[in-house]
């Protein structure tokens, strides 16, 4: 059932809205080696991350699949991982396995820290709370009540995301509702699948190389940087030719729970073994549900794609507001 009502898709448009985002989590790293042991465990550049930058990346597996994926940045003095909830423990403990004798230490910000998204026009309302708004993609500004970082774009509107100290950024939030349209978490969901960046949750943990949810297209890998585990691998799909397999956005007239992270995908032309799987989805504007799908690229070039077996309903597919590498 869609909680999100037609005026929570029009204020991005007309207005601007803002979410509070609970399905995230975040991950503080703090010591004099907390930039270099990151480095060598994701798949972005870490060592050379400033102030003023937050950047997409990627944890995978020894075996080149992606355990999560986040947004980190440096906050005072720590390095923080915003990521999805669900997946939050279980990536911190694995990359605590590896500290060693390095001086970091993990731990768990989310009791103390919210994430609030902001979308369509509304640079106003945040000025009033930041000398200064980001004007780039992942551009970053820290101000007394957390960071603010620019995200992609999604309808052509800004999007924000505002991480800070939770009773803080809730006390200025509570003054924005006469100003933006709150909605809940579940439209800045169906943003960032507008927007084409994928998200790993629990339902596609070691599902994907980085390549097949488009994080070598979204600056989420950085191929000049050493090794992280899985990256032999990362590097040779990339570099032994054309990649088969990526992420697209499609729109499907069902129920939600059929359209699910991990629900299989099936092509008409070969009903008996599935051709991708979906990554994201969430409520779509006018009924149904947008997604994003990982897929065979050969499975979007003629027949039809349905979702959770042969015969179930069919995805129709929308353009990325991205375009993937001009030799695929």
């Amino acid at each position: 059932m869609n909680s999100l009502t037609a005026s929570d898709y029009e204020a991005v448009k007309t207005a601007g809205a803002y979410m509070p985002s609970s399905q995230f989590g975040v991950i503080d790293i703090k010591g004099d080696d907390a930039a270099s042991f990151l480095h060598n465990q994701v798949t972005n550049d870490v060592q050379h991350l400033d102030a003023s930058t937050a950047r997409l990346a990627g944890y995978c597996s020894p075996k080149g699949r992606l355990l999560g994926s986040f947004l980190m940045w440096r906050s005072a003095d720590s390095i923080r991982l915003l990521i999805a909830q669900d997946v939050q423990a279980a990536v911190q403990k694995r990359l605590s396995m590896f500290v060693l004798r390095m001086k970091a230490k993990l731990s768990d910000a989310t009791p103390e820290l919210i994430a609030v998204g902001f979308a369509g026009d509304v640079r106003a309302a945040l000025s009033g709370m930041f000398d200064a708004l980001p004007d780039g993609v992942h551009v970053k500004v820290e101000g007394p009540h957390g960071a603010l970082i620019r995200v992609p774009d999604a309808l052509n509107r800004p999007r924000f995301l505002w991480v800070g100290p939770k009773a803080d950024v809730e006390a200025h939030v509570a003054r924005l509702d006469g100003t933006l349209h709150r909605a809940s978490a579940e439209l800045w969901d169906w943003l960032d699948i507008r927007a084409g960046e994928p998200r790993i949750t629990q339902a596609t943990v070691e599902q994907f190389m980085p390549q097949m949810v488009n994080f070598d297209v979204l600056g989420a890998v950085n191929f000049k940087k050493g090794c992280y585990p899985g990256q032999e691998i990362v590097a040779r799909s990339q570099y032994r030719g054309t990649i088969k397999r990526r992420t697209a956005l499609a729109h499907v007239d069902a129920e939600a729970a059929a359209v699910a992270p991990g629900a299989e995908l099936f092509h008409s032309n070969d009903p008996g073994q599935p051709c991708g799987m979906v990554v994201n989805a969430a409520p779509a504007e006018n009924g149904g549900v947008d997604c994003l799908v990982e897929i065979k690229l050969a499975a979007l070039d003629n027949g039809s794609v349905h979702a959770g077996s042969a015969d179930g309903p069919a995805l129709a597919f929308v353009p990325l507001p991205y375009a993937f590498p001009a030799d695929q």
